[in-house]
């Protein structure tokens, strides 16, 4: 997927967004119905792709509150440069101070290293190739599919990204489709067979879902 997906303004909107959310009303009453009660709200690509990787960091494995809160002391601290070099500067007690646990500080060392290193600094990353901008930041100690699928959905706009494991997305659908399953495999088949329908919009779909669950709208 090469073709540029979104301007490269700070904080756009998705341009595929109201032509999905339309799409979407129409293929599913459900996801028309979250659609309907968040009407007009959107998720804004930030032009810092090295700002989305980091947020995406602090966010693994925790609630949104508390990655907004984590979030939020190291942007404070970063003095708001959230910039790979401001990072790579920053030390390791420092960043354990804002509630980053010791391996998460590695990572976060990790990505700024590599955007100094890899990608000569460069951090609005919307004109590159999506699978081979994947392959590289796959290489990151620290960046895993969660994470490569937050940047894709926030940073390049992808339409149609489905973060399938992800714990909101999972408990999301439980939820709203009255989804039980214990077997974690099986569980995962029947989500995917529900998201079949959201194709080639399954991005949107995610952030609704999420929407769904949390009174602060997920950011990264």
């Amino acid at each position: 997927m090469t073709k540029k997906l979104a301007k490269k303004e700070n904080d756009q909107k998705p341009i595929f967004w109201d032509e999905g959310c339309d799409y979407l009303s129409k293929q599913d009453k459900i996801m028309k119905s979250l659609i309907d009660t968040y009407k007009g709200e959107a998720p804004l690509r930030k032009s810092n792709g090295f700002h989305t990787i980091i947020r995406s960091i602090v966010g693994q494995q925790i609630s949104v509150k508390a990655a907004e809160s984590v979030w939020n002391k190291l942007f404070a601290l970063a003095d708001k440069g959230m910039q790979p070099e401001v990072i790579a500067k920053i030390s390791e007690e420092d960043l354990r101070a804002v509630g980053l646990s010791q391996q998460k500080v590695k990572y976060v060392h990790n990505c700024a290293e590599f955007f100094l290193s890899e990608m000569q600094g460069k951090i609005d990353l919307i004109d590159h190739d999506h699978i081979k901008l994947s392959e590289r930041l796959i290489t990151i100690k620290g960046v895993g599919q969660w994470t490569i699928d937050m940047f894709m959905i926030f940073h390049m706009h992808a339409p149609d990204v489905f973060p399938v494991a992800d714990l909101g997305v999972i408990n999301a659908i439980k939820k709203l489709y009255n989804v039980e399953e214990k077997d974690k495999k099986i569980l995962i088949k029947k989500i995917l067979k529900i998201a079949e329908k959201w194709k080639p919009y399954r991005s949107i779909a995610s952030w609704y879902l999420w929407r769904s669950l949390d009174p602060i709208p997920v950011e990264y």
